[in-house]
């Protein structure tokens, strides 16, 4: 057990505490020696409102009680830790700027009209956005960049991603992300050789684009391919996750990095050091 007194500890906040990730996070950080569980949210209406989180997620009281006011959540805080939905997202980055507490974004499939708001935000707050936030994945980011820059456009790059049935938004978050990397190592722009669905008679594929390939079922956890193939030879750069605790892990360790920042836009290549 840690000899840091509890009350000294940094105290986070997690949203949509009955999701899959909400309650994984949920777990991560009660179970943590290096932060507090400070306050849980879900959307307004929602059962689990007024239960203790740890009853409401079929275990012993953690006496932590499910709230639906984020404004309240914020205000003793030091971080907030969010795995929702785009307009969640935008709405909650709006109140953690005004607390000044960091703020943690695994969400996913936001649009241009939520970017700027995030963008609006990290002028008062730290926010640290990921589409994925397992070190396994950073590396394969970066290894992806690196590759990318050093083959020709002779090399096609398809981007392949599996998750469960539940999901969705599609391509994943990781899969844009790993995107994004091979086409900043051919110093291309994403927007303007992404190929993210082909369906009927397409005709051949263009040379120098980035392709998107998307599987959905069962309780796939996340599966990433990342494929350079030419004449003759093909090299697959893979992560394969098995345990959504990865994610919890990562999304903690960049809270707790967070809190010496300052005001800003960071990612998990900034908290791992990548």
């Amino acid at each position: 057990m840690s000899d840091t007194p509890e009350h000294t500890l940094p105290g986070l906040v997690v949203t949509g505490a009955s999701g899959r990730m909400g309650q994984m996070l949920i777990k991560t950080i009660a179970e943590s020696e290096t932060a507090r569980l400070h306050a849980v949210l879900e959307r307004p209406g929602h059962d689990w409102i007024g239960q203790d989180i740890g009853t409401a997620m079929g275990q012993g009281a953690m006496g932590v009680v499910v709230g639906d006011d984020p404004l309240d959540a914020f205000a003793q805080a030091q971080g907030v830790i969010d795995f929702t939905a785009p307009d969640a997202t935008v709405a909650f980055a709006d109140l953690a700027a005004q607390a000044r507490i960091a703020h943690v974004i695994g969400t996913t499939g936001f649009e241009e009209k939520h970017l700027a708001r995030l963008d609006a935000a990290a002028r008062h707050a730290t926010i640290v956005r990921a589409g994925n936030m397992s070190l396994g994945v950073n590396l394969l980011t970066r290894l992806t960049e690196q590759v990318a820059r050093a083959l020709d456009a002779d090399f096609d790059i398809e981007v392949i991603e599996a998750h469960h049935n539940q999901k969705v938004d599609a391509p994943s978050g990781t899969a844009l992300m790993l995107g994004e990397a091979a086409a900043t190592g051919r110093g291309v722009s994403l927007s303007d050789t992404a190929d993210r669905g082909r369906d009927g008679i397409t005709g051949a594929r263009r040379k120098g684009d980035i392709g998107f390939a998307v599987i959905r079922g069962g309780d796939v956890v996340g599966e990433h391919d990342v494929v350079f193939a030419a004449a003759g030879e093909r090299i697959v750069l893979r992560h394969l996750a098995t345990d959504r605790r990865i994610f919890a892990r990562g999304a903690l360790k960049a809270a707790l990095w967070a809190q010496n920042k300052g005001p800003g836009a960071y990612d998990m290549m900034d908290v791992l050091g990548l």
